[in-house]
């Protein structure tokens, strides 16, 4: 793959006609030492948010040799390119197939699961195995997400109470995992949620041996700065460390924005101007989903060529659908014209895993470029366990 100093560089080298991804191994090696250093226990990477192969090997040398998925695919993906890793298959609604090859032919035991019709199915497919480790989904407020995930798992109250007891009975080890929502702005939606499964174990009168606080941990982006990820962490350790069961309870988290959103970028050009609406070669139905279904504010900035005033501008993407709209607004040079490029940031997470070839766009370069991110939350690597005195990756 080739190598540039930066995507100006690249585009002035090679004039791209297709959109061109600028990938970052060391701003992934970066987010990965982080987490390995910073959090209090086991760091499992969510596959859905860039399960591109250079990330994942990058992941993998850096340390992080765990991996949460979603997918029978996305298992065997992992498995394909690192035997020994662990895979935790946290969707909480599987194919009983999925459950049967994950757990016979690619050595998963680590399942999720929000109800009694799982817990069944789990117990069938894996033919009532005692090697499992069953992690109850607790539903838990996303008040605090840009992006909620609590509508469509997760369970409460006596439900959860009733199937957590039944569910210590199938497990060797037995977990909670809950999930605050994506690109979470507040730390204290980690403590709401473990306050909350507290309460679910103490009712249950169940031992619990895993406490998995799931992902949520936020990258920097235009108008969303969170606050500093160190926050995070403590606020999950303080918490943590009150529980009754912390003694004898790992603790997992699974990221996965904050471990992949810096290790991209993505160049597209200009192909039309009209007005203050461009029309550029990638869209909605390309690696800039979130750019308009969701409004996200991306980074952007023209490349190589002299500084102006800027003005705002909207984004058209390239096919025939109206939908392929990113309203931004995206702050660019007044001047901009047709076959300028732009650089987009922070497009690491969900850029890559979003794409569908609408229309027949489908085609993206790749190369590698050697500057920082346009934006970071990774200023200042944390105090590492090994200075305090903890394993490297435990």
């Amino acid at each position: 793959m080739a190598n540039y100093k930066d995507a100006a560089h690249l585009a002035s080298l090679t004039k791209p006609s297709e959109p061109v991804f600028c990938i970052r191994p060391a701003a992934a090696r970066k987010a990965a030492d982080w987490f390995l250093g910073a959090f209090p226990g086991d760091t499992f990477y969510a596959v859905k948010a860039n399960p591109s192969r250079w990330l994942l090997q990058t992941l993998f040398e850096a340390g992080i040799k765990k991996f949460e998925v979603a997918s029978i695919a996305e298992i065997r993906l992992i498995r394909s390119m690192f035997a020994d890793a662990e895979i935790a298959f946290m969707h909480p609604v599987k194919a009983a197939e999925a459950i049967n090859e994950a757990y016979g032919q690619h050595g998963v035991r680590i399942f999720s699961l929000d109800s009694d019709a799982e817990l069944d199915k789990i117990i069938r497919e894996t033919g009532a195995a005692s090697d499992l480790t069953l992690c109850l989904r607790h539903a838990v407020p996303n008040d605090d997400a840009k992006i909620s995930l609590g509508r469509k798992f997760g369970v409460d109250g006596d439900e959860a109470v009733a199937l957590l007891q039944r569910m210590r009975q199938a497990a060797r080890q037995l977990g909670i995992a809950f999930h605050v929502g994506s690109q979470t702005m507040s730390p204290a939606a980690y403590v709401r949620a473990i306050d909350i499964v507290e309460q679910t174990i103490i009712k249950a009168g169940v031992i619990v041996d895993v406490l998995d606080v799931g992902g949520g941990f936020p990258a920097a982006y235009p108008g969303m700065t969170p606050p500093p990820l160190a926050d995070y962490i403590d606020a999950i350790e303080r918490r943590f460390n009150a529980m009754l069961v912390a003694e004898n309870c790992a603790l997992w988290c699974e990221p996965g924005r904050a471990l992949s959103a810096e290790s991209s970028s993505l160049i597209v050009r200009v192909e039309a101007r009209k007005g203050e609406s461009l029309y550029i070669n990638d869209g909605v139905y390309g690696a800039l989903f979130d750019a308009g279904h969701l409004n996200w504010p991306f980074p952007t900035r023209r490349l190589g060529a002299a500084a102006a005033a800027l003005d705002v501008f909207e984004l058209f993407g390239p096919t025939c659908d109206d939908l392929d709209h990113m309203p931004g607004p995206f702050f660019l040079p007044a001047d901009i014209a047709v076959g300028d490029y732009i650089e987009i940031g922070v497009l690491g997470a969900y850029g890559v895993a979003m794409r569908t070839g609408f229309n027949g766009f489908a085609a993206y370069g790749e190369a590698v470029v050697e500057d920082a991110p346009m934006l970071t939350v990774f200023e200042t690597l944390p105090m590492t366990k090994a200075i305090r005195g903890e394993e490297a990756n435990g």
